[in-house]
């Protein structure tokens, strides 16, 4: 029985953290996708349609920390040097997202928007690669 709670709590942990990724990184890939349609309709779409997507990004954001936060915690203590590495790339990458992404929000200009919101997304792609290096 314990094992299977284990697997319970395991499976809950790896679906908060995977729900949150995609969010954050697929919610980022859509929305760039979706910018130059929307400004072709109204420029002030774009604005518009981020404010609505930072009331569920953010929040999944939180949930990607917390998760990574408790998938770390969990981790056996006899890890090869190289996954430390990995692992400490993975939180470099990801705080390098959160930031860029808060830059791409405060951004006054069409430059930095596209400048913070590319490195944001970059990132996150980069630390979703980085992720799955760690789960394999």
């Amino acid at each position: 029985m314990s094992n299977q709670l284990t697997s319970t709590t395991d499976s809950i942990r790896l679906f908060l953290h995977v729900i949150g990724a995609t969010i954050w990184v697929g919610g980022q890939l859509v929305f760039a996708a979706l910018v130059p349609v929307l400004k072709a309709k109204d420029a002030a779409l774009p604005k518009i349609v981020a404010k609505q997507f930072n009331k569920i990004a953010w929040p999944a954001f939180a949930l990607l920390i917390i998760s990574g936060a408790w998938n770390m915690a969990t981790l056996s203590k006899d890890l090869p040097a190289s996954y430390h590495i990995a692992l400490a790339i993975k939180m470099v990458v990801v705080t390098l997202s959160g930031v860029a992404a808060h830059l791409h929000s405060r951004a006054k200009t069409s430059k930095g928007m596209a400048m913070w919101g590319g490195i944001s997304g970059l990132t996150a792609i980069s630390a979703t690669y980085v992720g799955v290096l760690l789960a394999g």
